[in-house]
């Protein structure tokens, strides 16, 4: 056979491919999510539904972590990141095919949520181990800022693009425009070579039986008290503000009477924000020095945008609120990307990015249910009229009646935020994590490929 590694796009140029198959899944995916949000909320009116549908594609990429990143340290990093892709794929055709036959049902949402998070378990290591392999660490910052400048951008197109062609092929045709999608995204992926990682001596010390190496990645993070704080600051932002981005669409639903002119409008202002914030770190790169003041001061600004969609009560200040959110996480995600993979060496990052993922996120099926429930059975009702528990406190603010209790919710998260980001900023441990943890490539010797 004819080795033609050589021939294939490799380092940054590889890159722009996978990015590119990326952007086309993420732009295919966006535009189902869209339309199974209006097929659910239509069938159901509840917040809970949207939520547990969510919640469902999230618990098994926290659960699943661990071993999808042990797992990832053992076997090909392309490999890995095809069957991801491929996994997510089965899903949407299972409901492509369920849908086109009229036997759709809210229930079977849930279980192809769960099957896609399975999968979607491997890709996050996968995708940054396989990344830090590819660049070099100058790099790290951008690349990460280009993967969520392509998130976000899909972000604004998805919604105008399913808006519009939702009246005339309806969900079925939009599964199947994703189907192809996600399918451009593992072709791309043929087409490059991503080199193995090298041996370090973290990657050494982290070998054993899969049940070993799937703990290895939080004992690594406990014993460096600064990357645990680090990620324990990413715990409770995600705690706070885990059920906001679910709760966004309810919330404009329920104040304009379904209007989803207007959703479309503020979804795409949601993907605006990203892309100016994800250009910004694309061209800037974010600090050279401190990195972790991207993370906190990003934490304060996204508590800050939160409050403002709260406070909103059209679609102007809900449309300014939600693009000052999504253009602060592309500098806060980026700036800790860059950290981790400066600090730990590539052949163990599938560990511990699957654990730093499990630490971080643990806390979004939590906060996405308790967000529904209470938004559908505390808020709302404590902000009808006439004697609404709170109407009192906040009525002044946002009005009365139907989806005010989703704008109080929002206020009281991103008070939480910003205290977040004060607290751990102000904390010396968490302030100085990068003059505390020396990069890998300063503490240890690279050996040889791994084969």
């Amino acid at each position: 056979m004819v080795d033609n590694t050589a021939t294939r796009p490799s380092g940054m140029r590889a890159f722009y491919v996978i990015w590119l198959g990326q952007f086309g899944s993420l732009l295919g995916s966006g535009m189902t999510q869209f339309a199974i949000t209006l097929w659910a909320w239509q069938a159901t009116g509840s917040a809970t539904t949207l939520a547990l549908v969510a919640t469902f594609g999230f618990a098994p990429v926290v659960f699943m972590s661990p071993i999808a990143g042990a797992l990832v340290d053992r076997w090909d990093r392309k490999l890995v990141m095809m069957l991801s892709d491929l996994g997510a794929g089965v899903s949407t055709i299972a409901l492509f095919l369920l849908s086109l036959t009229g036997n759709l049902d809210v229930w079977h949402l849930y279980i192809a949520a769960a099957f896609a998070g399975a999968f979607n378990a491997f890709q996050f290591p996968a995708y940054s181990a396989a990344i830090s392999t590819m660049v070099d660490k100058e790099n790290f910052a951008r690349t990460s800022a280009m993967l969520g400048l392509a998130q976000s951008a899909s972000g604004i197109l998805a919604p105008i693009a399913a808006a519009a062609v939702y009246g005339i092929i309806g969900l079925n045709g939009i599964l199947g425009l994703d189907i192809i999608t996600f399918s451009f995204a593992i072709g791309t992926l043929l087409f490059v070579h991503i080199p193995p990682a090298k041996r370090s001596a973290d990657g050494a010390a982290s070998r054993g039986n899969l049940w070993t190496e799937s703990v290895y990645g939080f004992r690594y993070i406990i014993e460096r008290p600064s990357m645990f704080g680090l990620q324990m600051s990413f715990f409770a932002m995600n705690l706070i503000l885990g059920a906001g981005l679910i709760l966004l669409n309810p919330l404009v639903l329920a104040r304009t009477g379904n209007n989803e002119n207007i959703l479309a409008i503020v979804s795409s202002m949601l993907g605006a924000g990203g892309i100016a914030g994800g250009v910004l770190m694309s061209w800037w790169g974010g600090f050279k020095q401190q990195r972790v003041r991207g993370v906190f001061f990003a934490f304060v600004a996204s508590g800050i945008a939160t409050a403002i969609i709260g406070f909103g009560q059209g679609v102007v200040v809900w449309g300014i609120g939600s693009f000052l959110f999504t253009a602060t996480l592309p500098v806060m995600n980026a700036s800790n990307q860059a950290i981790w993979q400066s600090k730990v060496a590539p052949d163990v990052q599938g560990k511990v990015f699957a654990a730093r993922r499990v630490i971080a996120n643990i806390s979004n099926p939590v906060a996405m249910i308790l967000g529904g429930v209470l938004a559908d059975n505390v808020f709302e009702p404590a902000m009808q009229p006439p004697d609404g528990a709170l109407i009192g406190i906040f009525g002044g603010f946002v009005g009365v009646g139907e989806g005010t209790g989703f704008s109080v919710l929002f206020i009281l998260m991103g008070i939480a935020a910003m205290g977040v980001g004060i607290v751990a900023y102000a904390t010396p441990r968490l302030r100085n994590v990068e003059r505390i943890v020396p990069d890998f490539d300063e503490l240890s010797e690279e050996l040889v490929p791994i084969g």
